[in-house]
């Protein structure tokens, strides 16, 4: 067990910005809340006090890698936890790592790498982006891989991550996508999620996909009764009043209770406003803060691989070295918080939408939040929102 460990300030609660709050943990949390009713006289010898905030450690379900690293390429252990503890050292405590589309075997492989990690307890889950997707938005996505989508193939992943898939994303146009003996039937049956993004469609695939979804998550919802939406706005055809495309799908969707949306808040793929936009229409419980982040985040401006796919980081915007697309991100997820918490969102709202709705997606109800009895995953910051120090399971991540 973890020694305890005492923290008093700016408690960041689901609801609430406690001023004066405390947290009491070791590998769990022990009691948090307002400092006067949390700590006893004993207790208040023994409390760190912080000049800051206290938060819950992040949920990232969409991270490509970090500090030089790529999950798609990582072949070994090692090179996949270099991109882990980039993350977790700004604050993401529970990481899912995302592949791309590529060769079949490429992706059995990764799959076989990136379990180990999620066995070990490293990585929260598996999230397949690709190979199923629309050529008109691959956007990053290699075309020379595009497949339609192969309920065989879905199977074969599935079973390699042993339980630790959790997300694939699909394109609603494609055949086999969704409906009896799809991709999508495949990948709920075997206790992971669609996400359905990357898409050309227009709005009666996404509509159908999204029904689909929700009846046959209805019942047997393996961790969430939720669907995804792969990054909203990113990889799809634009809205417009006479073609409006998939995203007015997702959005009606997701107001009636439906999916949940991944936003890039980053400032780069997706404007500021127009997140504080979606934010005021749909509320937090509908929308999940993700990186997309690739070998780049936390890193300088330079050349990286992302996949098959050479990429080029420029003014920190990760491209297709040839090409114009956006070739993912290089934010942390607590840089997206810090941006949409100033003057944009509320605080508490932010970090919701950056812990407790990939738990939610996770079906993990003992992270996301400092309530009694979960992990004790622990970020503390500046007044800034800055990282000061991250505890993951009572332990200082170093």
């Amino acid at each position: 067990m973890s020694q305890q460990t005492i923290l008093r300030g700016k408690l960041v609660t689901d609801r609430e910005i406690i001023e004066d709050g405390a947290v009491i943990f070791s590998d769990r949390i022990e009691k948090s809340g307002p400092a006067t009713e949390v700590l006893t006289n004993n207790e208040q010898l023994s409390v760190q006090c912080v000049d800051g905030y206290i938060l819950p450690g992040l949920v990232d379900v969409h991270c490509h890698g970090g500090g030089g690293e790529s999950f798609p390429n990582a072949e070994t252990e090692e090179q996949a936890m270099i991109a882990v503890m980039e993350h977790r050292r700004h604050g993401t405590t529970s990481l899912v790592a995302s592949a791309v589309t590529a060769a079949a075997e490429v992706l059995k492989a990764r799959a076989q790498t990136l379990t180990r990690l999620c066995e070990r307890g490293e990585l929260a889950g598996i999230h397949f982006e690709g190979p199923f997707v629309s050529h008109e938005r691959c956007g990053a996505q290699d075309p020379t891989y595009i497949v339609d989508p192969d309920p065989k193939l879905t199977q074969e992943l599935v079973d390699l991550c042993q339980g630790y898939a959790l997300t694939m994303t699909v394109a609603p146009e494609k055949p086999l996508a969704y409906g009896p003996g799809s991709v999508g039937e495949v990948l709920i049956e075997g206790g992971a999620l669609p996400s359905w993004g990357h898409t050309d469609s227009g709005p009666e695939h996404v509509r159908a996909a999204l029904a689909y979804s929700r009846e046959k998550l209805g019942e047997c919802a393996p961790r969430s009764p939720k669907a995804t939406a792969t990054h909203l706005f990113n990889g799809m055809r634009t809205i417009h009043h006479r073609d409006p495309g998939p995203v007015p799908e997702f959005l009606a969707d997701a107001a009636c209770d439906g999916a949940i949306l991944e936003l890039i808040a980053d400032g780069v793929h997706v404007a500021p406003d127009m997140v504080r936009a979606v934010y005021e229409m749909l509320g937090r419980d509908a929308l999940v803060f993700v990186t997309d982040a690739m070998a780049a985040a936390g890193m300088a401006d330079g050349s990286y691989q992302l996949g098959p796919q050479a990429v080029t980081v420029k003014d920190g915007v990760a491209r297709l070295a040839h090409g114009d697309s956006i070739a993912g991100g290089t934010s942390h997820l607590l840089d997206q918080v810090r941006l949409l918490a100033d003057g944009y969102i509320p605080l508490v709202d932010a970090v919701y939408m950056a812990t407790r709705q990939g738990a939610k997606i996770l079906g993990d109800e003992t992270i996301g939040h400092l309530n009694e009895g979960a992990q004790a995953d622990v970020l503390v910051t500046d007044r800034d929102l800055k990282p000061m120090t991250v505890y993951r399971r009572g332990t200082i991540v170093s």
